[in-house]
């Protein structure tokens, strides 16, 4: 017979099940926590490990850059034509500023927006206009007393940045050769765009690791920065000075709407002066018109006129149509050619080839010119520069107006030899002219400074280079067109020219007046190209406006360069003959 049970004895048995059970639900909530932890930790390590790289890049990971300033730009002698000098740009957080609520120290958040020329509603405008951002520009390039007076005030947010400025100590004497750079230091005109790459150097970078202390601990990458180069000119900052001043002050004593000069070394190629006027002030271009950017030297072309007579005249000895002693029959003064005109001033019977030059007749390059066969003239157009870009490789450089049809009206051809009917540009023209001054060789241009020019190529016969040196010296002589563009000391030879500006149709009203000239004849080593484009009232002529700017500039920049005078020296053609007006 069995005992009963007892309650105590009962639960006794039970209590092992109880336990089993709890204990199995911890081990299994344990265990899979721990799975959990290492499916997680798996996904992290293998399957998705870049987004843990990153965030811990990003709060040990640094990049240091090394500001690097944009190269100088030299005349030939070294000064300055543009330098870079230190600034600073102040900047916001936009995140820090609203977290700290700087707007709320109304004093010195007023203050800020008044140096920075705000309101203080636009102010915040500006920064809390995103205020996840971490980064906006509040002012670039900020003078250094604004920006220490911003650093006084201490407001929450606000940083500062070094960069630097472009400066430009010559100012508006080469505005539109050196060009300016815009607010990021990239070349945007002139050389400073055209040459940009050489300009800009390369900013140094050190990638490295720091520890919760802001301590470098390990340098994961580093390059060493590149610095720039800097360009010297071929621009002699004393003549290009001069040559400015002489230009603006005709231009405005004329009212003439633009005007360009050109001064170049006929031995190298070398431009030592290239100006325009109007001008701008490269260091502050606010609300300058856009038009005035333009270096109207090399990109406005024109029709060169009279300035085209010396070379006319020798196509004709080149061929061989004429010799040094031709005497041409310009009587009665004009004549008739399909229906079109050519005509003198006045009848000048007989001229010599000096005389032509002296006197400027139309009559006499037309008669000489229709004696050549049309592309032997276009070729030695062509073969002292015209047409073609000069070789100083700016950028908008024009080529202007060159024609190498095979069909040519007899009119067409006349009005070749005097200078209509072509266009170029006052490079290409002080191009020419330095290719008469050299002997006939014709060398490209350069705007940098050189001291192996190029061999360039023969043009025209040295022989008759050369006289026609003596011939253009005729022109300024009394009795030419050209008196006023004497230098005193100074033998000095050049041709003018006036031409009407073409409109659709035919001519306007406007005129072009200008002047090529040479000097020393007795040396040449400069040869000058003046240009006034517009003249106002009744003095219009090359001889009368653009021969004296001519005169200024030539006898400024020989004393600059120290040529010895040389007025006392015989030419070789002494006198001009053939005719009773050859004068």
């Amino acid at each position: 017979m069995k005992r009963p049970v007892s309650k105590a004895q009962a639960k006794s048995k039970t209590q092992p099940a109880v336990l089993g059970w709890r204990f199995a639900f911890v081990l299994v909530s344990i265990s899979a926590v721990f799975v959990a932890l290492v499916a997680r930790a798996a996904w992290l390590q293998v399957v998705e490990p870049d987004m843990l790289v990153t965030q811990g890049d990003l709060r040990t990971l640094r990049v240091e850059s090394d500001k690097v300033m944009r190269g100088m730009i030299l005349d030939r002698h070294g000064e300055a034509l543009a330098v870079s000098v230190p600034v600073q740009a102040i900047w916001a957080d936009p995140k820090e500023v609203l977290e700290r609520n700087s707007p709320a120290d109304e004093r010195r958040w007023h203050a800020l927006a008044e140096i920075l020329q705000l309101t203080p509603q636009q102010l915040l405008n500006r920064i809390g206009d995103n205020p996840q951002r971490r980064f906006v520009y509040l002012q670039r390039q900020v003078n250094p007393a604004v920006v220490e007076y911003v650093r006084k005030l201490k407001v929450p947010g606000i940083h500062f940045r070094q960069e630097s400025r472009r400066y430009y100590p010559a100012g508006e004497v080469a505005a539109q050769l050196i060009g300016f750079t815009n607010v990021d230091d990239v070349g945007v005109e002139g050389i400073e765009k055209r040459f940009d790459d050489l300009l800009t150097g390369t900013a140094g970078r050190k990638v490295f690791r720091k520890d919760a202390k802001g301590r470098e601990i390990e340098v994961i990458e580093r390059e060493q920065s590149q610095p720039p180069a800097d360009i010297q000119l071929s621009i002699d900052q004393r003549i290009q000075a001069v040559a400015y001043r002489e230009l603006k002050k005709a231009v405005l004593s004329n009212g003439a709407a633009s005007g360009s000069a050109v001064v170049i070394d006929v031995y190298t190629g070398e431009i030592l002066a290239l100006v325009n006027s109007p001008s701008f002030n490269p260091n502050n271009r606010r609300n300058t018109p856009v038009y005035l950017f333009r270096n109207r030297a090399i990109t406005d072309s024109f029709e060169p006129g009279s300035t085209m007579k010396p070379l006319a005249v020798l196509s004709a000895l080149e061929y061989g149509n004429a010799n040094l002693k031709t005497v041409v029959d310009v009587s009665p003064g004009f004549m008739r050619i399909g229906g079109s005109w050519v005509r003198d001033p006045n009848n000048y019977g007989s001229l010599s080839l000096a005389g032509i030059i002296q006197k400027s007749s139309n009559m006499g390059v037309a008669r000489l010119v229709l004696g050549v066969p049309h592309q032997h003239v276009i070729g030695l157009y062509h073969n002292v520069g015209l047409g073609q870009e000069s070789g100083i490789s700016l950028l908008g450089e024009s080529t202007g107006m060159f024609s190498f049809r095979q069909r040519w009206s007899d009119f067409e051809r006349a009005t070749y030899s005097y200078g209509y009917g072509l266009s170029v540009t006052a490079v290409q023209l002080a191009r020419a002219y330095a290719t008469l001054a050299n002997g006939g060789i014709n060398r490209p241009l350069t705007i940098f400074k050189t001291s192996e020019p190029e061999p360039g190529e023969r043009a025209i016969k040295e022989e008759y280079a050369l006289a026609m040196l003596e011939m253009m010296e005729a022109s300024i002589a009394p009795g030419g067109t050209a008196t006023r563009a004497q230098v005193p000391g100074y033998r000095v030879g050049g041709k003018t020219g006036t031409t009407r500006k073409s409109v659709v149709g035919g001519y306007g009203n406007d005129y072009i007046a200008s002047f090529a000239g040479v000097g020393p004849i007795s040396n040449p080593r400069l040869a000058t190209v003046v240009v006034i484009n517009e003249p106002a009232g009744d003095f219009y002529h090359g001889g009368e406006i653009a021969a004296p700017v001519f005169a200024n500039i030539m006898g400024a920049a020989m004393q600059l360069l120290n040529l010895p005078p040389d007025a006392q020296t015989l030419p070789r053609i002494t006198a001009v003959r053939g005719g009773q007006n050859a004068g």
